[in-house]
């Protein structure tokens, strides 16, 4: 049998995210975004040194923070350095299960020039995640005709 160089259920991109409270984390996007934790690694200190979730067909890593090693969250650091995008079948539901599961809202769900309905949100750690559903298939023409001209 030959080893696969991308395993089973795993994508070319797999986001890794570090957390201030990886159990505390792992506990919200189950609340908030209905994933299923995979497997955890204890570290040093009771603290998780590697865990993995999934969320709809989309796996992400996560671990505590290891500051000794460079590995810090957005609230060590001042913010989150990426945004995590969720597609999902249903934004309006998701996005309101997540703030009621503590998310705060940083831009409100509405239909978006470029065809996809969207709102963001930061989670309780720092990490910043727009909950989006495809509504409408376009050209680039026609993005480009409705983008907003910034006034």
């Amino acid at each position: 049998m030959t080893v696969q160089p991308i395993p089973d259920g795993y994508h070319t991109a797999t986001p890794y995210m570090i957390v201030d409270g990886a159990g505390e984390a792992i506990a919200f996007y189950e609340k908030a975004f209905g994933a299923t934790e995979l497997m955890r690694m204890p570290g040093p200190d009771g603290k998780i040194g590697h865990a993995e979730i999934q969320i709809g067909d989309s796996r992400i890593m996560m671990s505590d923070e290891y500051p000794d090693m460079g590995f810090r969250g957005p609230k060590s650091l001042g913010g989150a350095g990426i945004n995590m995008m969720l597609y999902v079948e249903d934004c309006d539901t998701l996005f309101a299960q997540a703030i009621a599961a503590g998310g705060k809202e940083l831009r409100p769900l509405a239909d978006q020039f470029y065809g996809d309905r969207s709102g963001t949100l930061e989670d309780p750690f720092g990490h910043v995640w727009t909950v989006s559903t495809h509504k409408e298939d376009l050209t680039m023409e026609e993005v480009a005709a409705r983008m907003p001209d910034g006034d």
